[in-house]
């Protein structure tokens, strides 16, 4: 095992026949494509992540993709993610990108990156709706004694690289998840049975894989991988790596994704207010705001100056006060402004 500096862990796995001679593996194709395994948790952390880790690369060594496998959040930034074709969450939990990697990312998957879930990969990062569209749906619970059964899947699409060599009424051992903010817009592969297992809670309709296009970029998951012996099973594997090959690109384009930050200069207006609520450019580019205990102020980009245009009468105990302002679409001709406030009394 080697550690380089940038926190990426390479497996290699020899195996010497007893004549001292090497044995290489007539299925090894020369590496394509590259994809990063991220497998960071902050919460509960399963046993399964290093038998995940070789699986991946073992697909990797038959299918020609280079893999590399990392828990250092520190690698989502432009240079690092723009040399792989996927990024594979595999079983990360809880919160594990601050918010300038969560960025980074974001622009990763518009530049058409590829994103592949893994089981606990929807129970991470519950404060980021990003994420949370992208992965598809968020951790809700899971049966419990015992919390691993076997389950019979329903395929819902076949038509798809994923879903190629799951037999019908496939049964598996693994840990199924109920979901909760489940994006609808996902196209989902694969049900599970839940007259096949005990404590399921979704009902007839209980997805366990799914696929679709997101903000740029492709994404799959899969809620299997519970399991050690999951990354064993070479269905699932069959399935994983469809879903693999899906997600992967050919080329990113990063033109394609939001600007960088260091591309805008910030401005500060002005300083010391006094609880400001809400703001409203008008179409000269004068700014009206509010401020909570009821001063209508006016910011002219001209002069840099702030003039008080209005006082209005407010009850201001707790956290109430004058909260909000917009104008009428027909500002222009009848100079109408609305304000949303707590009177006095």
């Amino acid at each position: 095992m080697y550690l380089n500096p940038r926190g990426i862990v390479l497996f290699f796995t020899f195996v010497l026949c007893t004549t001292v001679s090497l044995t290489v593996n007539a299925q090894v194709k020369t590496p394509q494509k590259r994809i990063l395994v991220f497998s960071k948790t902050a919460e509960f952390r399963h046993n399964s992540i290093d038998a995940g880790k070789l699986a991946i690369l073992q697909l990797g060594r038959e299918h020609g993709i280079a893999v590399d496998t990392t828990e250092n959040s520190g690698l989502f930034n432009e240079q690092d993610l723009s040399r792989y074709s996927a990024v594979v969450f595999l079983n990360t939990t809880g919160d594990i990108l601050n918010d300038r990697q969560q960025y980074e990312f974001e622009r990763y998957i518009q530049a058409g990156g590829g994103y592949v879930g893994i089981h606990a990969a929807t129970d991470t990062e519950y404060g980021w709706p990003w994420y949370n569209k992208l992965a598809g749906a968020y951790f809700n619970g899971h049966p419990s004694h015992p919390n691993v059964q076997e389950g019979t899947t329903v395929i819902i699409d076949r038509n798809h690289p994923s879903m190629k060599d799951i037999p019908a009424n496939w049964k598996i051992k693994d840990e199924f998840y109920d979901f909760k903010s489940f994006n609808t817009d996902v196209h989902v592969l694969m049900n599970i049975d839940e007259k096949t297992y005990k404590g399921g809670k979704m009902g007839d309709n209980h997805p366990i894989a799914w696929y679709h296009e997101f903000d740029g970029g492709k994404a799959f998951y899969t809620n299997l991988g519970h399991e050690i012996a999951t990354f064993q099973n070479p269905v699932f594997l069959s399935h994983l790596y469809g879903g693999l090959r899906y997600v992967m690109t050919d080329r990113l384009d990063y033109s394609k994704s939001r600007p960088e930050e260091n591309r805008f200069t910030k401005n500060v207006l002005i300083e010391g207010l006094d609880e400001p609520t809400e703001l409203v450019v008008l179409d000269d580019h004068r700014v009206l705001f509010t401020e909570r205990k009821g001063k209508v102020k006016l910011y002219h980009p001209k002069t840099g100056r702030i003039k008080v245009v209005a006082e209005v009468p407010v009850y201001t105990q707790q956290e109430y006060g004058l909260m909000g302002i917009n104008i009428d679409p027909d500002f222009k001709t009848n100079k109408w402004v609305y304000m949303f406030y707590s009177p006095p009394s």
